[in-house]
């Protein structure tokens, strides 16, 4: 472990998260905190590249070895390959006493996320989810109009986010790992419904109890996960309804959040935030409300899959959980929740869209 203020990192995957988000953001950090000194890849195209964009970091071409010969002089690995090898590198990182940041999901099952959880409370190691949604400037204009109390309390909200394909991969490797359960553990409720699931237990302040889900592949014979999800998560105090599709006709988030008394709008980076304002002498007809409505454009750089600009404020978190010891936090909680919930979903819509009950975690 490292002694001064600078953390020494190492990048496991070298993919398009890294070498268009989470590499450059770590390169522009004005305060000099962060040092990548190693990073590895399976691919030698991929380890070319970054030995380009990283002259004076070591590369190596497998997580083991790169752990063997750094381990020693690190403080965090950041995982950034498919999700169906997370779990295994976390684990390894931990063995070493090493923080962990891990891109979502943590990892594709339930049962790996409980045991990487419990691993990171013996070892006393962070373990640290990348849900930068909660990052992008227009989520936390969400966020500061809750607060403020101008809407009342959140009672329904409605994620629906609209991709015109999947995500792709790199060229030089694998461009269509995500639509391959092998590598990727599920299609898009496994790809992208964390995003959905942590924005509903911010806006709704609370988590949910249950979920009902359908989804459809509609290229069975080219792959073999979802590309079309639906699912109603039933809270103690709401209802979240979260649509994700990789075959609608334009790339485009949705979001709308109902308050007691007044809701938000979200089209992308344009906000509207309408409040009641109640006349005098009649509390039943709709003629009694005078809506109050404001329009804001919030840029967040939507189209940018990499999400560049969103990565210091998750780092940022990342650097306070390790300074504060909290190893297993609200973070990780909440991400350990978000494959229930996808794993429930997935058993739901085997069933027809039965109902499935939603625990949380369970201490062992």
């Amino acid at each position: 472990m490292s002694n001064s203020q600078t953390l020494n990192g190492a990048v496991i995957g070298y993919g398009f998260i890294s070498g268009k988000g989470h590499i450059p953001a770590y390169l522009k950090r004005s305060q000099g905190d962060v040092r990548i000194v190693a990073v590895a890849d399976i691919c030698e195209a991929r380890r070319a590249l970054a030995a380009k964009a990283l002259p004076e970091a070591r590369i190596y071409s497998d997580y083991t070895s790169l752990l063997k010969a750094e381990a020693k002089n690190l403080d965090f690995v950041d995982i950034a390959t498919p999700p169906c090898d997370h779990a295994k590198i976390a684990h390894a990182a931990f063995d070493e006493g090493l923080n962990v940041l891990c891109e979502k999901p943590l990892t594709t099952t339930l049962q790996e996320a409980t045991a990487l959880l419990d691993h990171a409370e013996r070892a006393q190691c962070v373990l640290f989810p990348a849900h930068n949604y909660k990052h992008a400037p227009v989520v936390k204009a969400i966020r500061e109009v809750i607060q403020s109390g101008k809407i009342g309390a959140v009672r329904s909200v409605t994620l629906n986010t609209f991709r015109n394909t999947h995500a792709k991969g790199v060229t030089e490797w694998n461009t269509h790992w995500r639509r391959h359960h092998q590598w990727s553990g599920g299609g898009i409720a496994m790809d992208h419904g964390s995003h959905s699931f942590y924005l509903t237990f911010d806006w709704l302040k609370e988590y949910p109890t249950a979920i009902t889900a359908k989804m459809s592949n509609l290229e069975p014979t080219k792959y073999d996960t979802e590309d079309n999800f639906s699912a109603v998560l039933t809270f103690p105090h709401g209802l979240a309804h979260c649509h994700l599709t990789w075959t609608a006709g334009v790339r485009k988030v949705l979001y709308t959040i109902q308050g007691e008394t007044g809701a938000i709008t979200v089209d992308d980076d344009d906000m509207q935030i309408a409040t009641q304002e109640k006349t005098a002498g009649d509390d039943v007809a709709q003629g009694a409300v005078r809506w109050n409505v404001e329009k804001k454009t919030i840029s967040s750089d939507w189209m940018d899959a990499s999400h560049v600009t969103w990565f210091n404020a998750l780092f940022d978190q990342f650097k306070e959980a390790i300074a504060t010891k909290d190893y297993v936090g609200k973070e990780a909680l909440e991400a350990y929740r978000c494959i229930e919930i996808i794993t429930r979903a997935y058993d739901s819509a085997k069933q027809n869209s039965l109902e499935m009950k939603l625990n949380g975690r369970k201490k062992t």
